[in-house]
């Protein structure tokens, strides 16, 4: 069996590995650096399971167009998303989502 693996943007990807040392973290771009169009090209090629992004809503995004996209993008190509830690807890411990890409609204 392989380790678990998972993507994030930056700085998300250091906090992740820092508390998950044992979880192998590919670190994209920044969300508004162009990370987001990372995730959204990953979700598109198939490489992604579910996706995990955590997100302040009370705070206004910069780069608030490119976090719509990526839910659009997860809606037309039936990926399972996250967007809050209860949700989150769920798609970790179902069957199936073996490769959650972690990231946030940084």
């Amino acid at each position: 069996m392989t380790a678990p693996t998972a993507s994030a943007i930056a700085p998300t990807g250091g906090r992740v590995q820092d508390a998950c040392p044992s979880l192998v973290i590919t670190r994209l771009k920044s969300g508004p650096l162009g990370g987001d169009q990372q995730i959204g090209a990953m979700i598109a090629e198939g490489r992604l399971s579910g996706l995990i992004f955590f997100i302040d809503p009370l705070s206004a995004m910069p780069h608030d167009v490119d976090v719509k996209a990526l839910t659009r993008l997860s809606v037309v190509y039936d990926i399972p998303m996250a967007l809050n830690r209860a949700t989150a807890e769920l798609l970790i411990r179902a069957d199936g989502f073996a490769h959650p890409t972690l990231v946030s609204s940084d």
